[in-house]
């Protein structure tokens, strides 16, 4: 049996690191923004914005802000020629009559939008790092993002730098994940599920 087109996408999806001098066509931005807009959403809210950081200026301002300290280990992001910023905004769900716990639902939201981002981006040949260890603060303040807006993630993205494979990291078995109607009891075929087939 072969891989279907979307398993290939999924197995081959590394975080990149290492890209390349090369600016990302504005076709190829919008597209992958335009995927990520098209995620589902509690209640339809589509809390997501984005803020794609492609001058050079740009990206060396918010990197000095938001990558030092103890958030340099993230400081790779600046090499990107593509940040983009996924933020949340806040007021929709308030609006819509949510109570203030349900805000967490657009951290949610992001999340599958981000995801949309960065397989879209794959599928282009670009490469993506999700960034969560950053100045939150800084970055919304170099960004002049507003203050009901919230800064989730940082995604770095560009064509990943040959000779430079992205390190492999193990992933645990099926089986120590999925479970049958209830919890610990095992699922059928998970012990011996490979999904690269």
């Amino acid at each position: 049996m072969s891989l279907s087109p979307f398993r290939r996408l999924v197995l081959s999806r590394a975080s990149i690191r290492h890209f390349e001098e090369r600016s990302i066509p504005e076709a190829d931005i919008l597209a992958i923004v335009e995927a990520a807009r098209r995620a589902p959403s509690s209640e339809n809210a589509q809390p997501w914005r984005f803020v794609a950081v492609k001058s050079p200026a740009a990206r060396e301002a918010l990197s000095r802000a938001c990558f030092s300290g103890i958030f340099a280990p993230t400081r790779f992001a600046a090499r990107a020629p593509l940040l983009v910023a996924l933020c949340a905004e806040r007021t929709g769900f308030i609006e819509a009559g949510k109570s203030i716990k349900d805000r967490a639902m657009s951290q949610l939201d992001c999340g599958i939008a981000g995801e949309h981002l960065v397989l879209q981006a794959a599928e282009l040949g670009l490469g993506t790092c999700w960034i969560g260890w950053f100045n939150r603060r800084a970055a919304r303040r170099a960004l002049g993002v507003p203050w009901h807006v919230q800064v989730v993630s940082l995604i770095a993205v560009g064509y990943p730098r040959e000779g430079r494979s992205p390190q492999r990291r193990p992933r645990k078995p099926l089986a120590s994940m999925l479970w049958l109607d209830s919890w610990g009891k095992s699922f059928p075929g998970a012990e011996s599920y490979d999904d690269r087939k």
